[in-house]
């Protein structure tokens, strides 16, 4: 049984050492044997880095290392090339000083490593110079290969003036690459986010974005037709433990959680590191989430709480997948770059593609959702928690009043500076505990005389339920509250069954039940229920 390379980004460690790999060596071939400058966005922990490894050992010519992988018998003639490799996730980058000053140091170190002399003080000089320096050195073109070429961006997304400096910089110093395309042999640079790719590559303008090519989709991550070949031994080893006798399908359940990931709406890859760190740590748990915090997501959302309300419904083409601007950044497209939503399905209208996102997997929805009610209220984890746990015994109850008061106290711990007074923003928090719940809930549920706003179903029961929100002044009295109640909740119970919303579950065996909820505010919430 082969050992899990967890951690590891370095391909000579993983083959001598006989770790699992996913042969990626064919999707290089095409790399190469193409054209000279590539772009490519994923998200992070998903292997980008052991790619940027892998293509730096077949241009050093390290032949040997590749023997039993596709590109070994391909008739590849392994030429050796002098290769750059900077990480710019290990370049400091508090101010644009700091950030000149650690790219400088950087590149000192690859000049004594090469023994090639050097005077240059400015990054962009020197990096010209190290190109021009090898190139002259080997006789032979230079390949240059540049990982989280966004780092120094990203890291400052949360403060657009900070973000734009470092911008400056990094946009001068990838734009000496142009100049030098006489001398380069190949360029491949990759990041999460797209939506500084062309402001920082204004110079650079000659790169081919791989990033939804779909004979590049499956270039990161673990393909889900390898999944058996690469760790059957290990499933077959977790089985017999008492932790997974819950499970009698285990390789359903991990592809569940770990699975669901696409860049072109047919292939399926598996979140690598997540299954891995699953099969070290012998349980199931959101690895990938919780090795990075999407803090900049979350506030982006909570401007926009509508945009987490409707994830699962999601419609969006390729040109709005790249956010350019720093201070018009929208949700949809950081979520896919980030890997909160993947491809679902490619529709075609004439010859421009339309994507349909959803949340890719178990991990990532529920994850996501903890984060959502915890980021929304004040109740933290443990408290918000522990509200779901109160709802998932109400809803298999068929108790709609001890829900209503459940939600009653969830909104009341909205921070009153958070609260939004919009429909969207209880939608999105009622709709993040479902998902957390693992119910299957689908928001805004297309019906043939309308949608409804959320309908959820168990093994007996459908909920089909709409959500109303009146302005109420803040002084209003107790009777000025009962008329709006009385309003919203009469419009929300006509809309379900005028609209036949229920309908669509009659003859199923299931208790339908309707429920109309009106919020006038976070400390105001009334339900109307019937079942039928």
């Amino acid at each position: 049984m082969k050992r899990l390379p967890i951690g590891i980004q370095n391909f000579k460690e993983i083959i001598t050492d006989g770790y699992v790999y996913a042969d990626k060596t064919e999707y290089i071939y095409n790399l190469v044997m193409g054209a000279k400058y590539y772009f490519l966005s994923r998200p992070r922990r998903f292997g980008k880095s052991l790619l940027t490894d892998t293509i730096a050992e077949v241009f050093k010519g390290s032949k040997e290392l590749f023997k039993g992988l596709w590109i070994y018998d391909s008739g590849y003639a392994f030429e050796k090339h002098p290769v750059i490799r900077l990480d710019m996730s290990n370049i400091s980058s508090d101010t644009p000083d700091i950030l000149r000053t650690s790219l400088a140091s950087e590149l000192r170190k690859q000049f004594l490593r090469e023994g090639i002399d050097n005077t240059d003080e400015v990054p962009s000089d020197m990096f010209k110079s190290l190109i021009e320096g090898l190139h002259k050195k080997h006789g032979q073109r230079v390949v240059v290969l540049i990982d989280e070429y966004d780092k120094p961006i990203t890291d400052h997304i949360h403060n657009i003036p900070a973000a734009e400096e470092n911008r400056l910089v990094m946009r001068g110093f990838y734009g000496v690459l142009k100049s030098m395309d006489p001398i380069l042999r190949f360029t491949f640079l990759t990041g999460v986010s797209k939506f500084a790719r062309t402001s920082v590559f204004s110079e650079l303008n000659n790169l081919m974005d791989i990033t939804m090519v779909k004979k590049y989709a499956n270039i990161c991550g673990i393909p889900v037709e390898d999944f058996d070949k690469l760790f059957g031994e290990h499933i077959e080893s977790l089985k017999p433990l008492e932790a997974f006798q819950a499970f009698p399908e285990l390789r359903e359940a991990i592809l569940e959680w770990y699975d669901g990931y696409s860049w072109d709406g047919v292939s399926k890859v598996i979140n690598p590191f997540s299954l891995l760190n699953f099969f070290y740590q012998e349980k199931f748990g959101a690895f990938w989430y919780a090795s990075g915090s999407p803090k900049f997501l979350i506030d982006l959302i909570k401007k926009n709480p509508g945009a987490y309300s409707n994830l699962s419904k999601l419609r969006i083409s390729e040109s709005m997948l790249d956010a350019a601007d720093f201070d018009k950044l929208e949700a949809t497209p950081l979520l896919f770059q980030t890997g909160y939503l993947s491809v679902k399905e490619v529709v075609y209208s004439g010859v421009t593609p339309t994507y349909l996102l959803e949340t890719p997997n178990r991990e990532v929805g529920e994850a996501f959702s903890k984060n959502i009610i915890a980021a929304f209220t004040e109740s933290g984890h443990t408290g918000a928690q522990n509200m779901q746990f109160d709802i998932d015994d109400a809803l298999r109850d068929g108790d709609l009043q001890k829900i209503l008061g459940i939600l009653r106290r969830l909104f009341a711990s909205i921070p009153h500076n958070l609260h939004v007074d919009v429909e969207a923003y209880y939608h999105s928090i009622f709709y993040a505990i479902m998902n957390v719940l693992g119910f299957k809930m689908d928001a805004e549920v297309a019906v043939s005389k309308g949608r409804v706003d959320a309908t959820l179903e168990l093994a007996d029961k459908v909920y089909v339920m709409e959500f109303k929100h009146e302005s109420c002044a803040p002084d209003a009295d107790a009777e000025a509250k009962k008329r709006l109640y009385d309003k919203a909740l009469k419009e929300g119970m006509e809309q379900i069954k005028g609209r036949g919303y229920h309908k669509k579950y009659a003859g199923s065996g299931k208790t339908v039940f309707l429920a109309a909820f009106a919020f006038l505010g976070r400390d105001d919430i009334e339900m109307a229920s019937e079942t039928v």
